[in-house]
C-alpha cells in the first residue's frame, strides 16, 4: 500500500529553519506530483507548495513566496520542503500529499490521492 511519512517537524523560534523530509513508499514516485499542505488549528487545511513529477516545476502559496523551497529526489523517492525565516504564523501540522494527475500542479486538496499523517511545525516567536 502507499505510505508517506513526513520527519523534520519540531519546535523552532522565528527566523530560524526548519527541513520537513516525505518518504514516499509503495507508489512509483517519479511519476506523481507531490504537494505540501498545513492546517493549523482551528483552520482549514491549506496549500503550501507543490513540484512536478520531474522537479522542473513549482508553485507556492504567496505566504510562503520566497521563503519556502520544495524539492525531491526521485532516487530516494523523497520530497522536501525547506523552511527559512520561518514566523509564528507557520505554526501548523505540515500533510505531505501524492497525485496521480501530472498535468499541472494542483494546489487543491481534493486533487491529491495519497496523504501522509503529518509532523507539527511550531515556531515561537
Amino acid at each position: 500500500q502507499v505510505q508517506l511519512v513526513e520527519s523534520g517537524g519540531g519546535l523552532a523560534q522565528a527566523g530560524n529553519s526548519l527541513r520537513l523530509s516525505c518518504a514516499a513508499s509503495g507508489l512509483t514516485f517519479s511519476t506523481y506530483n507531490m504537494g505540501w499542505f498545513r492546517q493549523a488549528p482551528g483552520k482549514e487545511r491549506e496549500f503550501v507548495a507543490a513540484i512536478s513529477w520531474s522537479g522542473g516545476r513549482t508553485d507556492y502559496a504567496d505566504s510562503v513566496k520566497g521563503r519556502f523551497t520544495i524539492s525531491r529526489d526521485n532516487a530516494k523517492n523523497t520530497q522536501y520542503l525547506q523552511m527559512n525565516s520561518l514566523k509564528p504564523e507557520d505554526t501548523a501540522v505540515y500533510y505531505c500529499a501524492a497525485t496521480a494527475f501530472a498535468m499541472a500542479l494542483s494546489t487543491s486538496a481534493t486533487r491529491y490521492q495519497y496523504w501522509g499523517q503529518g509532523t507539527q511545525v511550531t515556531v515561537s516567536s
